[in-house]
């Protein structure tokens, strides 16, 4: 039987939606007939894009590294549509210090967000996808979840954290139907990156570092997105695939 990567009509909640990663996962989405709910602090393009694809897409603004606020969230998200079938954790924050210079506040700022937020909308979102015996969590993982870099001890520790949580809600979740997996992005052109696209020399080592000697683009994250979202992927749990071009593999 060939299987099946069909998402239409599939209800999706994308954190972090009006930019970067998750603004290219929302049209992904829109474009293979999902309905979404993108949750971010503005709508930014997510304005423009709902016009274009009208009782389709849902803009909630929140701010996620308030865990007041996340803690909240999940009845909103699941009004929007009736209910949640995928949710992807896609916003997330850099601060780019080393632990000299990145106070406590970033620490915790950081910690929030890309980890502890996450926890708490799968956790709620996923009774009643468990309930209905299908549903998909997909966290945001990065080259540092597996390696360290220069300035990144907060961000890193974060997604160190991603990694393991990731295996640890499919561990819990995945005999009830909920497949949870990570998506571990090497190079993109983000905001989150735009330091690192700023310095051409830099970009051509990173690019270099890769077997396939180039950096991302977001087109690239795409078909992995919807594998990891569809019933072809219903025997894939607890893993993360790393989109790097193969960065981690050298």
């Amino acid at each position: 039987m060939t299987p099946s990567f069909e998402v239409k009509d599939r209800a999706v909640v994308v954190t972090g939606g009006s930019s970067g990663i998750g603004l290219r996962f929302v049209q992904a989405y829109l474009e293979a007939g999902a309905k979404v709910v993108a949750v971010s602090r503005s709508a930014g393009p997510l304005t423009d894009l709902a016009s274009e694809y009208p009782h389709k897409l849902v803009h909630i603004a929140a701010d996620l590294s308030d865990l007041s606020v996340t803690q909240a969230l999940s009845n909103q998200l699941i009004a929007a549509f009736g209910t949640v079938d995928i949710l992807v954790n896609a916003a997330g924050i850099n601060p780019r210090k080393n632990s000299t210079d990145l106070s406590l506040d970033e620490w915790n700022m950081t910690l929030n967000l890309n980890l502890t937020a996450p926890f708490i909308l799968a956790k709620d979102l996923s009774v009643a996808m468990r309930e209905r015996g299908w549903g998909r969590v997909i966290n945001i993982a990065s080259l540092q979840t597996e390696r360290a870099f220069a300035n990144g001890i907060a961000y890193g520790a974060t997604k160190g954290g991603v990694g393991q949580l990731t295996r640890a809600m499919a561990e819990e979740w995945s005999s009830s139907g909920v497949c949870v997996n990570a998506i571990g992005p090497g190079f993109f052109p983000t905001s989150l990156t735009q330091k690192v696209f700023e310095n051409s020399d830099l970009v051509d080592k990173l690019a270099a570092q890769t077997c396939i000697g180039r950096n991302g683009a977001l087109d690239d994250l795409v078909g992995p997105l919807l594998f990891l979202s569809s019933p072809a992927s219903d025997y894939v749990t607890g893993q993360i695939l790393y989109v790097d071009g193969g960065f981690t593999a050298k």
